[in-house]
């Protein structure tokens, strides 16, 4: 019976079968290395026939820089915020990142979480909204390890900032409940301890005002329904609160998808109401949910490859030179027409 085999394939068995040198090997598995095709061919030929896997370790500590990258993301439950962490995931393996997911949702954990990413020794760190205060980004910015916000606040230097256009998306949401007939608007999110929450409410308040001087039917005030967070039950709270009043709103703008799908099931199974018929709603996320027949929600796509892509670029340019002023990119929403809206 063949004894099994228990040593690893080293570079220096591929170097020997290849007929090429020690470096040669590790030139062809470096993307951006100068090798001739050829020989690089001649190398992964031989690595393939062997058996051969780069040591990632062994060359992170030679080149004194580490393919690991943290994501910390605020559970994995919220259908935007699992979407968007899967395109993250991708974009960094396009670029022969590793990700260290970080769920940043339990507050007990989360500190003994970034502690061990910086055990790790990791490259940079993404983190997505809704993830853990600026404060605790600040330690990584410290040591020099790059950080990119996705959906947050610019306002730790240092750090770049990849975010949805909120306001642009806001405008398109006044505009199609204006379009479709509403006069009676009302803003429903988290505008306290969200950046998107409260960058949406401003940016609909700003876009409401705009219209409404030139519109007299639009003379009744925005009502602005604060919310705790995003989630489809806040947004059967919203609809109790707001549709249990003597004058209703007939247009409401969501902050998110989940917000809008939990009103829109309140309005008809406690109000009677229609959508879009007695009350149009417009969302924002595009969820798979939103397009289901139930509820055919009119919202606000984001651009969640766009997003990643971004982060992850923002990330590597700021890994070759950690130095210089904070950027913010800004990527585009698109709106996504359905039937909640009229």
């Amino acid at each position: 019976m063949p004894k099994k085999q228990t040593s690893w394939v080293t570079a220096a068995d591929v170097a020997r079968r290849a007929g090429v040198s020690r470096s040669a090997v590790s030139r062809a598995f470096s993307p951006t290395a100068s090798i001739a095709p050829e020989t690089r061919e001649r190398v992964m030929e031989a690595a393939r026939t062997l058996g051969y896997q780069v040591n990632l370790i062994a060359r992170e500590m030679i080149m004194q820089r580490s393919s690991m990258i943290g994501v910390v993301t605020a559970g994995f439950e919220n259908p935007f915020r699992a979407k968007l962490l899967a395109q993250i995931i991708a974009a960094l393996g396009r670029h022969k990142l590793t990700p260290i997911v970080v769920n940043a949702e339990d507050p007990v954990q989360i500190q003994q979480s970034l502690d061990m990413l910086l055990s790790y020794r990791i490259g940079g760190i993404i983190m997505t909204s809704a993830s853990p205060p600026l404060g605790l980004a600040r330690q990584y910015l410290e040591g020099e390890i790059p950080v990119v916000m996705i959906n947050r606040a610019s306002n730790l230097p240092g750090a770049d900032v990849a975010v949805s256009d909120n306001a642009a998306g806001a405008t398109l949401a006044a505009s199609m409940l204006i379009d479709a007939g509403a006069t009676r608007l009302a803003f429903v999110g988290p505008t306290k301890p969200s950046y998107n929450g409260k960058a949406r409410c401003a940016g609909f308040l700003r876009a409401t005002r705009q219209f409404a001087a030139a519109d007299d039917a639009l003379a009744h005030p925005v009502e602005t329904h604060s919310t705790p967070a995003d989630t489809y039950e806040c947004g059967v709270a919203a609809a109790h609160a707001l549709l249990s009043q003597t004058v209703r709103p007939d247009g409401v703008f969501c902050s998110s998808d989940l917000l809008a799908l939990g009103f829109i099931d309140t309005a008809r199974r406690h109000y009677s109401m229609r959508v879009p018929e007695d009350i149009r709603v417009v969302g924002f996320d595009d969820i798979p949910a939103a397009g289901y027949d139930n509820y055919r929600l009119t919202t606000i796509a984001q651009d969640t490859y766009a997003l990643a892509d971004t982060a992850t670029d923002l990330l590597i340019d700021r890994m070759n030179a950690f130095s210089g002023a904070s950027r913010t990119r800004v990527v585009p929403v698109t709106p996504v027409v359905r039937e909640s809206c009229g």
